[in-house]
């Protein structure tokens, strides 16, 4: 591959802080640019480009302007194809293969198609068939909306009065699909698949903490906090979940011409009966992007070079080290998040550091701009010794408009 590459990363939080630092470690790159990225990416040396992820058109002109070499997309917004058809390479799926994460409906029709395990599910277009659907689902029972929600697009409803009130509420919302599945029972877990046409390789996998609220109460949110590696995850339970999870998925993907090219995050469940999919989503997931990475021996620009140009994908090399890293939040997260919370001038950590998501303002005054602010993050030993030095660093900050769970690593150290 060739040097002094210059490289764009699409998108503003924590993830692709994530992406973009490591980009930067590259001895192959000579810059990263981040559009719009956020105010700490200073602290990594990447540059930031004032264009919302939303205006293609400047993005697109900016990479022509910039002879940027090759685009990572974080979040996914019809760019791929876009930038395609202009002849820029680019990390991220086209908007065909964007509706595995877009519907899940379509996720599921695709599970169903080339025999990848999932939940027992069903569709429904209106909320009087929904309701009277609720029937063949014992309780709890999940409901999902059909289109993209953030992550918190997903109520497990305990009983008949929850799961009717959540159906009207879906469907009210503006839903014109809504899907109801069996609860399935067991640990959840994130895997990484990063996928050039007919080639995979997968990266550390992680756990990420949904709920909002210690012990996992309270609604889903797009994510509280992580940590890799997964002490109780077993060899042999994760080879089963790529023979019976990742190939079937690689196969549907080559077999349907999806022509894929990025990362296709599988959210698992470990049950009784054998690894199930819960979801798909066509990009790194966030909060466990900035416990993964660190994982990553291999240079990352590297394994990303090889996956645009179409050439064999490395195999991944994992460091021994365990991440762990939490999120910090504006109080009234997911629902009514507090609006521009004074944040200040974050202390350095001896054993920690910041990967800075939605936070504006300088780094001397900082100030929340959004429901997840900042992540807390340390790589450590053990994942003990990660998890105290965490919060250890978040014990001395005084930050009252903010707060955060305090039991994520628990389920690896539990279990």
């Amino acid at each position: 591959m060739k040097d002094d590459l210059v490289l764009l990363v699409v998108g503003s939080g924590g993830r692709e802080f994530a992406v973009a630092k490591k980009l930067k470690e590259s001895r192959h790159v000579k810059t990263v640019y981040c559009a719009p990225g956020n105010v700490g990416m200073q602290t990594i040396g990447v540059e930031t480009v004032p264009i919302e992820e939303t205006d293609l058109d400047g993005l697109l002109d900016f990479a022509q302007s910039k002879h940027v070499d090759w685009t990572f997309v974080g979040p996914e917004n019809g760019i791929t194809d876009k930038f395609e058809k202009a002849g820029q390479k680019i990390f991220g799926p086209n908007q065909r293969a964007a509706q595995l994460e877009g519907s899940k409906d379509y996720a599921l029709r695709f599970m169903n198609k080339y025999d990848v395990p999932t939940a027992r599910h069903e569709t429904f277009t209106s909320a009087e068939t929904c309701i009277a659907g609720v029937k063949d689902f014992a309780y709890p029972v999940v409901i999902k909306e059909d289109g993209l929600a953030g992550g918190k697009g997903v109520t497990i409803a305990q009983n008949e009065a929850v799961a009717q009130e959540t159906i009207k509420e879906m469907f009210a919302g503006g839903q014109t699909a809504v899907v109801l599945e069996e609860c399935l029972v067991g640990p959840e877990y994130s895997m990484f698949v990063v996928v050039s046409e007919d080639q995979f390789t997968i990266l550390p996998m992680a756990q990420d903490h949904k709920r909002v609220g210690d012990g996992d109460k309270g609604p889903n949110t797009g994510g509280m906090g992580s940590y890799s590696p997964l002490p109780q995850l077993k060899k042999e339970d994760r080879q089963r979940m790529i023979h019976e999870i990742v190939k079937p998925t690689m196969n549907g993907l080559v077999q349907g011409n999806y022509h894929y090219c990025g990362v296709l995050y599988i959210g698992l469940m470990m049950t009784e009966g054998g690894p199930k999919v819960i979801e798909y989503n066509v990009r790194l997931g966030d909060p466990e992007t900035q416990v993964v990475l660190p994982r990553v021996k291999n240079d990352f620009a590297e394994l990303i070079d090889a996956a645009v140009n179409h050439e064999k994908l490395p195999e991944i090399e994992e460091n021994d080290q365990s991440v762990l890293g939490i999120v910090v939040c504006s109080k009234g997260y997911p629902t009514h998040p507090a609006p521009n919370v004074k944040i200040g001038k974050l202390p350095a950590g001896t054993n920690t550091y910041i990967d800075y998501a939605n936070v504006k303002g300088n780094l001397d005054n900082l100030i929340g701009d959004g429901g997840r602010l900042f992540m807390v993050i340390s790589e450590a030993d053990n994942l003990v010794q990660a998890q105290d030095n965490v919060y250890s660093y978040l014990s001395k900050l005084d930050l009252p408009d903010c707060f955060y769970r305090h039991d994520i690593g628990n389920r690896a150290l539990r279990d």
